[in-house]
């Protein structure tokens, strides 16, 4: 996949081939939404407001750090928040699925289990989403954030978020497989906002608010210590690891924080194995926190993470925080600041 993604940031001539394909897919999806907008197809409507934050393109953009501080924000605003999540590369025994600290990742997948970790909230994990959001209704939530939910449109919804990463942008603009795009760039014309992870390197389609990843913290596998990012607690060159969407970005940050390293770019989702963090050297093994969920349980005394958070511009907020005074349920007795 990373070749084929390469060639779709570069627009590899050979890719039209493919541009065929791409157009079938285009029509393909844009039946499918007719078909919801038209009823023959059902969507659910959420007593409670649902938040969807997604995006157009495969591979990492930011997402997950924007949902976690995205529940916690609304946490703070006295919110009931919980999150639902399709749970890729999880196999639970039964849906849906409630996500807790200590749930196996192999059940839940990675990111629902990073997301409960992060922020303490309830988290579901359900291939039905609608009936993943009515089970955290059920359990007292007020809201619903939708973790990568822009496509799964059998779940209605009050405000739709899409993350684009600024660096990479929509890549050649184009549809699978010719391209990197999950719908047509006609498609930000329909969502409430697009937030831009780090400064853009081009143009793109619509105006959006900027987001930033910021490293949080150094946290220990074995016992969970964390340290400041400025006091890396680890000495000499080290092995990185990174099984997400973009690898690139997790090494480009451990350049910044000027930590010496060798990569090790995984498929997203890797499945980890205890072999994986084995080296001869016996050098330190650094490691993004959607790895760590997954490594946790065979980890050794070598074994770092490095937390990041979202930071999203004030401006975003300030926009976000008025569409949600717009938005309270009629039903709803807790005063939202």
């Amino acid at each position: 996949m990373s070749r084929l993604s390469e060639a779709w940031y570069r627009d590899a001539a050979w890719l039209q081939a493919l541009r065929p394909l791409a157009w079938l897919y285009g029509q393909a999806v844009g039946a499918r939404r007719r078909a919801y907008a038209t009823g023959r197809k059902t969507q659910w409507r959420s007593p409670v407001p649902v938040i969807v934050v997604g995006n157009l393109t495969l591979g990492g953009t930011g997402k997950s750090p924007l949902v976690a501080w995205l529940a916690r924000w609304l946490a703070e605003q006295g919110w009931q928040p919980g999150i639902v999540s399709r749970g890729y590369g999880g196999d639970a025994p039964r849906y849906p699925l409630y996500v807790n600290v200590d749930s196996d990742a192999a059940q839940s997948g990675d990111e629902p289990l990073m997301l409960a970790q992060q922020t303490g909230l309830p988290v579901v994990v359900d291939p039905d989403r609608p009936r993943g959001a009515r089970k955290l209704i059920a359990a007292g939530c007020d809201i619903v954030i939708a973790d990568d939910g822009l496509q799964h449109l059998a779940l209605g919804r009050d405000i739709e978020l899409v993350v684009v990463d600024g660096a990479r942008g929509f890549g050649n603009g184009r549809c699978l497989p010719a391209g990197p795009l999950r719908e047509p760039l006609q498609r930000l014309q329909t969502v409430d906002a697009m937030v831009i992870n780090g400064a853009p390197t081009a143009a793109l389609p619509v105006e959006g608010y900027g987001m930033t990843l910021a490293p949080a913290r150094w946290r220990h596998l074995t016992d969970g210590v964390c340290y400041p990012v400025e006091q890396v607690p680890f000495a000499g060159r080290v092995h990185a690891l990174a099984g997400i969407g973009h690898p690139p970005r997790f090494f480009a940050t451990l350049e910044a924080l000027g930590v010496e390293h060798d990569a090790h770019p995984l498929p997203d989702h890797h499945r980890y194995t205890a072999g994986d963090l084995r080296f001869a050297d016996n050098r330190p093994v650094v490691m993004t926190a959607k790895d760590a969920v997954k490594c946790r349980r065979f980890a050794n005394e070598r074994c770092w993470a490095l937390d990041v958070e979202a930071r999203p511009d004030p401006t975003f907020v300030a926009w976000l925080r008025e569409r949600l005074d717009h938005l309270q349920p009629a039903t709803c007795e807790v005063t939202h600041g």
